[in-house]
């Protein structure tokens, strides 16, 4: 085993693990990677859930009171997320207490049905933050057109968000927007913005996925160059946008108020083509004051071969655009795949919470008491 995760923490990358199960909390897991892989938060989505309740690995009692209680399925299915989120959040409270409420958090979604509701989204951030009553929980709206606004009402609430689902640089900085002007709603209201926290996930892995397919559709010698090129630079210019964004004069009013960067998180970190080394989406997007949250095999990738150089991500800025540049020039619309990765995004995760309501109904028929 290589060092490379306390390399990686001292370049200021905040490690988080993208995946929470029931069993992974009672057997000690999580609290090992904390102790042992200088993990520092937690990152969930219905995807995650959907594997880890329909295992059903310590969930069986659960459900059977709750059958008993005769629960709709929608409330079953928060009461089981929402406790394992709680108790994430406890075993990771001593982290949110020495970083000062940076790391240490646990993140849980918003129904993915309402991904283009704002109304309905914000009622549910609430909602959520009420029933996980825990103050290092991030409550995750996605980018899409309708969540903007949710992210500023809900920051303006002061409950803090983890923005899901961004692939594109304009839609990141529509992201960075929202919550500044959240934070400026909060502190009209009076309340302590110092308290208030935010990460913005933006997505990797699936970038290089989309448009690969479609130069290696292409499959000329230049296309094939630029394979596993996008997804890093775009990462990196939403870097450059990020750096741009908490330099300017609007922040600067809201730093003296004592306000929190809304750091970049890379998500989507594992390697999708097994051609790319398997760390490429950690090692190649280190940078200060950002986050990756990884799934456990790419956790257990970087610890055990992972190669931290140091910075990988200023200084690429040119390079970056003139990538994407290229990848345009050769046909492929940079719009239309990150609109397009969006959509498929929010699809996957209201498939994925479809599948778990199912699923979860079945246990709940199948554990229900018989009428006597």
């Amino acid at each position: 085993m290589t060092d490379a995760l306390k390399r990686l923490s001292d370049e200021g990358v905040a490690i988080w693990l993208d995946d929470l199960s029931r069993k992974r909390i009672t057997s000690g897991n999580l609290a090992e990677l904390l102790d042992q892989s200088h993990v520092v938060g937690v990152t969930t989505n219905p995807s995650i859930f959907q594997k880890a309740i329909s295992s059903g690995d310590g969930y069986e009692q659960q459900l059977a009171e709750l059958a008993a209680r005769k629960v709709t399925v929608d409330e079953a299915i928060r009461m089981i997320t929402t406790a394992d989120v709680r108790d994430a959040a406890d075993i990771l409270r001593p982290v949110f207490e020495a970083t000062e409420g940076q790391d240490g958090r646990v993140s849980i979604e918003v129904d993915p049905r309402l991904a283009h509701e704002t109304t309905a989204t914000i009622a549910e951030a609430k909602q959520l933050a009420w029933l996980v009553d825990r103050p290092n929980t991030l409550i995750k709206i996605p980018a899409t057109k309708a969540g903007l606004p949710a992210i500023t009402e809900v920051i303006g609430l002061g409950i803090s968000v983890n923005v899901t689902l961004i692939f594109s640089l304009e839609r990141y900085r529509a992201v960075m927007d929202a919550y500044l002007a959240g934070l400026e709603k909060a502190r009209e209201r009076g309340l302590d913005i110092s308290r208030i926290h935010s990460v913005a996930s933006f997505f990797v892995s699936r970038v290089d996925s989309e448009i690969d397919k479609r130069l290696d559709g292409i499959g000329t010698d230049e296309a094939k160059a630029l394979k596993g090129k996008a997804a890093l630079a775009n990462a990196r210019l939403a870097y450059e946008a990020f750096e741009e964004v908490f330099s300017s004069e609007r922040w600067a009013a809201l730093d003296k108020a004592q306000a929190n960067k809304q750091r970049p998180l890379w998500a989507s970190t594992g390697v999708k083509d097994p051609a790319y080394k398997d760390t490429l989406y950690v090692v190649d997007l280190v940078a200060p004051g950002t986050v990756n949250t990884m799934p456990e095999a790419t956790l257990e990738a970087t610890a055990d071969h992972g190669e931290v150089t140091g910075d990988t991500v200023r200084g690429t800025y040119d390079r970056s655009r003139a990538e994407l540049a290229a990848i345009e020039k050769l046909g492929i619309s940079y719009d239309e795949v990150v609109q397009l990765l969006e959509d498929e995004g929010v699809e996957k995760f209201e498939a994925s919470w479809n599948d778990l309501l199912k699923s979860t109904e079945a246990e709940l028929a199948r554990l229900a008491p018989s009428e006597a």
